[in-house]
């Protein structure tokens, strides 16, 4: 048994109603309070995977270094990436082009991006690949898509029922999984 910390980044540096998914921003002023408030709901861990995206970067490497452990990173735990969609204010989306999302929320693709589906079988594979570390306290930084991917694959839950749960910046869920 371990113990998983999925940690969602800081508040990004980036205007409101953009869709960012995979674009490389960085952090908001407020980043040294929120890494701390961070550091200090999370117990002791041996090892911290990352996304390579920047926003989730800085704060592993802020973790790492106040926890002396070891540090990784892992494209697998990016975010969806949007394709056309990223860097473009939401409302400027085609509205034919989100309705066909809303109607194939896990099967449809952004021009250039992946699917829900495609997210979910990368975090899927991470998911395989840590539990059969044998580190026991081990935290995952990613993003808020990510991180719900790996809460339906560890509770086997429809990751269409995960996508209205809140997550806040800098939020830590501790979840338990076993081998296989």
């Amino acid at each position: 048994m371990k113990t998983l910390y999925l940690i969602r980044h800081t508040t990004p540096r980036i205007a409101p109603g953009l869709c960012y998914g995979q674009l490389d921003i960085g952090v908001a002023d407020s980043f040294d309070e929120e890494a701390n408030d961070v550091l200090s709901w999370l117990p002791p861990v041996e090892l911290i995977i990352t996304s390579p995206l920047k926003r989730t970067r800085l704060l592993a490497e802020h973790l790492a270094q106040a926890q002396h452990c070891e540090l990784r990173s892992d494209a697998r735990l990016m975010e969806k990436h949007f394709g056309a969609w990223e860097g473009r204010a939401w409302d400027s989306i085609a509205r034919h082009e989100i309705d066909a999302w809303a109607a194939d929320v896990l099967g449809y693709a952004p021009l250039g991006g992946e699917s829900a589906q495609q997210l979910m079988q990368r975090v899927q594979n991470l998911l395989c690949d840590v539990t059969q570390l044998p580190h026991k306290n081990i935290a995952l930084i990613a993003h808020g898509g990510s991180i719900r991917a790996l809460l339906a694959q560890i509770g086997d839950v429809p990751l269409a029922e995960m996508l209205s749960w809140e997550m806040g910046y800098g939020a830590v869920i501790a979840v338990r999984v076993q081998r296989n």
